[in-house]
């Protein structure tokens, strides 16, 4: 949890241990994946079913950086004389713990090892950043669900209606099937609170693992998990319901909620390698880093270009395995110093949500964008100024204020509609969700695409598969496309063919006529394709006697 993202609302908040600070800790960067045991034609021995059938599904191969880090070089480590924290395959790297400095000099020494980065002091303190609920009794003329819905939403109705994901419940897509890795800082009292006891009882929590103390328990040190979890898994009729109740998750710690420290975004990348070889579907992190207790890490805007962070290609990567990433834009945007989002806010391959009242107004604390290439952030947002959230041991409170519940609300409906679309990639669903949001005609820095209408969504993505011809006589490449569009089309006469491509709200954004031949049957489409933005687009293609249309996605 940062200063800059967390806008919490927390109940006695308690940090039970201070072991192993990290100006101990460091990570260290091997050099190859050599000799190693595992091999990507044989995936099923580092990666479950369940994540492979979800790369199938998607047409994503396994590449190198899938491949575990070679455990010789971790033994190597390890028998220097240091504690082993996390491997990161993504990076070929781990996270060790010493109090002896001469044992880093000792593995920098070591042939496989490039370098070494030290974490640099975290303050021992339990900071202010945490505030109390207010517990008020709520207006419930205002919130109550309505009888009329096949679910009692109790006080949550206000932030799933806004969204108009109750049509996608009523109609049976509650999250069942989907797997939800929730990345955050501890989960304290979601074993025993009431709108989250469904959630354990049916077997739907999948398991834990604790990124920051290894070994422990994710059930420690902070109940801002716990908050985020329920606005997902919430299922107790009548006083909470989440937007993902049937979903099934994995709580997994990489926050230390005491401290600010760069380890985080490493134990980020780590624990969403975990999500991915277990088979998560979707992330939810309400989670975000610019200001460390080192000043010395902090990230200026100009690093928040989707490529520069540890964290921010954490998520890029999770999202190349197939992943839909959700993340929480941040809490900066009344800052006057930097009202920017923060990272893996600015990955370009992910879901950042910003946040808005019921009454649809974004909250002044919500962080804007653009990154610092120029990319419009936050992408749609949700309620986070007045969500309701689970607090304490048995409370449902209306008053939750911060982009970290906006994240959650809006990843279980992106769940519901995935489970809806299981053909769909997270392009595909994201460029849905885009589209269907009320700023979708004229995005900004303040409110991204708006406000989704999943209902909407999800007519959209539907019609997806209604609008393509099967039987095709042309190839276009590269799909997914950046700079240009090139069209194989097979021909046998020479005569003029039509090239026509539209959106995915049916706008038509190029049109040309090119003549085409057996001996000129590749047409290179305008230059204007890159000045397109991301999406979905349709391309369709008539001469004298065919016709046909191939959906593209632009990078």
């Amino acid at each position: 949890m940062k200063r800059n993202i967390l806008l919490i609302l927390l109940i006695g908040v308690v940090i039970n241990t201070f072991a192993q600070i990290a100006p101990d800790k460091y990570y260290i960067q091997f050099t190859d994946k050599n000799n190693s045991p595992y091999s990507i034609d044989n995936p099923i021995e580092f990666l479950t079913q369940r994540s492979l059938d979800r790369r199938v599904r998607q047409g994503i191969g396994i590449v190198e950086n899938d491949i575990p880090v070679n455990d010789a070089y971790i033994q190597g480590v390890a028998d220097v004389g240091v504690d082993i924290l996390n491997p990161t395959k993504w990076l070929n790297g781990v996270t060790v713990y010493t109090t002896n400095l001469a044992l880093i000099a000792e593995i920098e020494a070591l042939p496989y090892v490039v370098s070494t980065v030290k974490f640099g002091y975290s303050k021992n303190y339990i900071s202010d950043k945490f505030e109390k609920v207010n517990m008020a009794i709520p207006n419930t003329d205002l919130i109550m669900s309505k009888s009329a819905q096949s679910m009692d939403y109790g006080y949550s109705y206000g932030q799933i209606e806004q969204l108009n994901g109750i049509p996608l419940h009523d109609d049976g897509y509650q999250g069942e099937g989907m797997v939800i890795a929730v990345l955050d800082a501890g989960y304290s009292g979601a074993l025993t609170h009431p709108v989250l006891a469904y959630l354990f009882e049916n077997d739907r929590i999948l398991g834990t693992k604790d990124f920051v103390y290894i070994g422990g328990s994710v059930y420690n040190d902070s109940e801002h998990g716990k908050m985020v979890l329920s606005c997902m898994g919430g299922n107790l009729p009548g006083e909470m319901i989440g937007t993902a109740p049937q979903a099934k998750y994995w709580l997994l710690r990489p926050e230390e909620a005491p401290h600010e420290n760069i380890i985080e975004e490493y134990n980020w990348m780590s624990a969403a390698e975990f999500a991915d070889s277990v088979g998560a579907d979707v992330i939810n992190s309400s989670l975000g880093y610019i200001d460390f207790d080192n000043p010395i890490f902090n990230h200026t805007h100009g690093a928040l270009n989707g490529d520069s962070t540890v964290v921010t290609r954490a998520a890029d990567f999770a999202a190349s395995k197939g992943i839909l990433v959700v993340n929480s834009a941040g809490n900066s945007g009344d800052s006057p110093s930097f009202p920017y989002i923060g990272a893996p806010a600015d990955a370009d391959s992910i879901l950042t949500i910003g946040a808005v009242n019921l009454d649809n107004q974004r909250a002044s604390f919500s962080s804007i964008g653009p990154t610092a290439d120029g990319r419009i952030k936050p992408n749609v947002m949700a309620c986070g100024e007045g969500a309701t959230i689970a607090t304490g041991t048995d409370g449902v409170s209306t008053w939750g204020n911060g982009t970290s519940f906006s994240s959650p609300i809006m990843a279980g409906m992106v769940t519901c509609l995935w489970q809806a679309h299981p053909e769909m990639n997270i392009m595909e669903l994201q460029e849905a969700i885009k589209i269907s949001g009320s700023y979708a005609d004229d995005p900004d820095d303040f409110m991204g695409w708006g406000i989704p209408n999943f209902y909407g969504a999800d007519s959209i993505l539907t019609s997806i598969n209604d609008n393509i011809f099967t039987d095709s006589f042309i190839t276009a490449y590269p799909n997914p496309f950046n700079n240009k569009i090139e069209v194989a089309i097979d021909i046998d006469s020479s005569e003029t063919a039509s090239f026509e491509l539209f959106s995915l709200s049916g706008n038509l954004m190029i049109s040309e006529v090119h003549s085409v031949s057996n001996d000129n049957n590749i047409i290179q489409l305008s230059n204007n394709v890159n000045l397109l933005r991301q999406g979905i687009y349709f391309l369709k293609v008539v001469t004298k006697n065919k016709a046909t249309v191939v959906k593209l996605i632009k990078e």
